[in-house]
């Protein structure tokens, strides 16, 4: 997953705002060039490009891992291959985007780019939140209802529900695309003059507090709302079955039970990474948005920033690794696709002959 793995490309008008006052800061020469160099962000910058490469060698070997071995192609692990595609997306293009926003003092990729960046960047997101919760209601369903569920068309319906959740963020970033624009912001504290790529001018308080309470509910609120939901129902029923099975006997169920705990805290464990790397980047959106008459410029503030979008972002590097941990069976294939040791006929003719909807 997401999963953006980001804060929503709307931060893009504030966090610009805040990040040339603090330029101005540092950069206090008379004679500055057209695109100065701010030392401390090449520290930043470098952060960011450990997270990419860190990021494109996890999810690709994710991916790999998934749909080259048969016997991991299970429901939750090509729900996570798309996940893993979004994220990709996301490191590829809007992560070195961002981090040359703390390189220099001017939006470099012109009008096409501040369209299409914001656009990325918030679908990137929307799949994550989605898929995260497309897996907990496979995972109530393969727990709670298990009879309902259709092996011979798994893998159809894998496809037609990941390309749904693909659609809808993509239509609900299409917004981005179209107001997001370049615009001119003067600093109340130096008077000075920046263009930067954002959302909407900076006239007016009703737009970045509607703009800013909608990305939270949509991309946030509701969607974990749904899955804890989904959680309290799992949760319920394991009990049950736990309660309904004697000690002594039916190993057989004891053994399926103890699979589908295993799988819904590998489910759940996702989607607390993405609360927590995303609930800082929220919270400072909302803040400044409920407060966009005023620039807060104090170091505290550019800091938590800073850090609260770095976190969002390395939430698009750290499932396949959190994966590799929690299940022996992925970490086996996952080290072979790393080290680029296993045969096209090993990876081809694993022992699983159809898709398994209950095992990762």
């Amino acid at each position: 997953m997401s999963l953006e793995d980001q804060w929503t490309s709307s931060l893009e008008d504030s966090e610009a705002l805040l990040l040339n006052v603090s330029k101005m800061l540092w950069d206090s020469s008379p004679e500055r060039h057209q695109y100065a160099v701010w030392l401390p962000g090449i520290g930043i910058a470098a952060v960011y490009g450990l997270i990419i490469l860190v990021g494109l060698v996890g999810n690709i070997t994710l991916m790999k891992t998934c749909l080259l071995v048969k016997s991991m192609r299970t429901v939750p692990n090509l729900f996570l291959s798309s996940l893993a595609l979004g994220d990709l997306l996301l490191l590829v293009t809007c992560a070195p985007v961002d981090a040359s926003r703390y390189l220099v003092d001017e939006w470099l990729f012109g009008r096409v780019g501040c369209k299409l960046i914001p656009f990325i960047q918030l679908t990137s997101v929307g799949v994550s939140v989605f898929t995260l919760t497309a897996l907990s209601a496979d995972r109530y369903k393969a727990i709670v209802k298990p009879l309902d569920i259709n092996r011979s068309s798994a893998t159809l319906s894998i496809g037609l529900r990941a390309g749904t959740i693909w659609l809808l963020s993509v239509t609900l970033a299409i917004p981005e695309a179209v107001f997001s624009d370049l615009h001119t912001f003067t600093t109340s504290h130096t008077n000075v003059t920046f263009v930067t790529c954002a959302p909407y001018p900076h006239a007016g308080e009703l737009h970045p507090k509607i703009h800013s309470t909608a990305s939270f509910l949509v991309f946030y609120v509701i969607p974990l709302l749904v899955i804890s939901v989904y959680y309290l129902f799992i949760a319920r029923s394991l009990i049950r079955s736990s309660a309904d099975i004697s000690a002594e006997g039916h190993l057989h169920l004891h053994k399926q039970i103890k699979s589908r705990k295993r799988l819904a805290k590998t489910v759940l464990v996702f989607v607390g990474l993405f609360a927590l790397c995303w609930l800082p980047s929220h919270v400072i959106y909302l803040y400044r948005s409920y407060h966009y008459d005023q620039v807060d410029t104090s170091l505290a503030h550019f800091i938590a920033s800073v850090c609260a979008r770095i976190l969002a972002f390395a939430n698009s590097c750290v499932n396949p690794f959190a994966l590799y941990l929690m299940s022996k069976s992925f970490s086996k294939h996952f080290r072979n696709q790393l080290l680029c040791c296993s045969s096209p006929r090993r990876l081809y003719s694993q022992n699983s002959a159809s898709t398994n909807v209950t095992s990762v």
